[in-house]
């Protein structure tokens, strides 16, 4: 189950990486210094502090340049190889199932690098039609609506497999109480 539910954490984090590389890496950095992600063996130096400065400054960087009319079309030449490695380590980080190591990452290059790669093209399309239909000015628009994507896609990566586990928990409990009082209600024969 916890194996699941890190492919899908790690799946949803990796989609995040189509909007913005560095946003997703630094939330599982941070996700897995607090202890709230599992990472997968070999991976732990993600929650490591350089990893977190180093992720943490190249976040703010890629956020301030996307601002910036003109460097957004190059930096989208250079994010789309970025946020399909970006969301395959993501992917092969938080999935901690034993499996080869070939499989994992044959793995999560097919599900983080594949959702980070749709959503990166996403983007790339929208910025494009937005540089050709307003000369680059619309394209502050479409960076804000990228970033307040990758923030709540981000978000809900993170806490909807909790609720998820939650809600199977509750329907457990829900089901096993219906049982006794079924058991409880039916008289007995003696």
């Amino acid at each position: 189950m916890e194996g699941l539910l890190g492919l899908g954490m790690g799946i949803g984090l990796s989609a995040c990486c189509g909007f913005r590389v560095f946003l997703p890496l630094l939330a599982l950095s941070i996700g897995a210094k607090w202890g709230h992600i599992p990472l997968a063996q070999s991976y732990e130096w993600i929650a490591s502090w350089p990893a977190l400065l180093a992720l943490f400054t190249a976040t703010v960087c890629e956020i301030l340049a996307y601002y910036i009319p003109w460097i957004d079309h190059a930096l989208d030449a250079l994010m789309s190889p970025l946020s399909i490695l970006a969301g395959t380590l993501i992917t092969v980080s938080t999935f901690t199932a034993d499996l080869p190591t070939t499989q994992k990452w044959i793995l999560a290059l097919m599900t983080g690098g594949g959702a980070a790669g749709v959503i990166q093209t996403g983007t790339v399309l929208a910025r494009a039609t937005s540089g050709a239909t307003t000369l680059g000015l619309g394209n502050f628009l479409v960076s804000t609506l990228e970033l307040l994507s990758a923030i709540f896609g981000v978000f809900l990566s993170l806490f909807i497999p909790l609720l998820i586990v939650g809600f199977v928990l509750f329907l457990f409990l829900f089901l096993i109480f219906r049982f006794f009082q079924k058991r409880k209600s039916t008289p007995s024969l003696s």
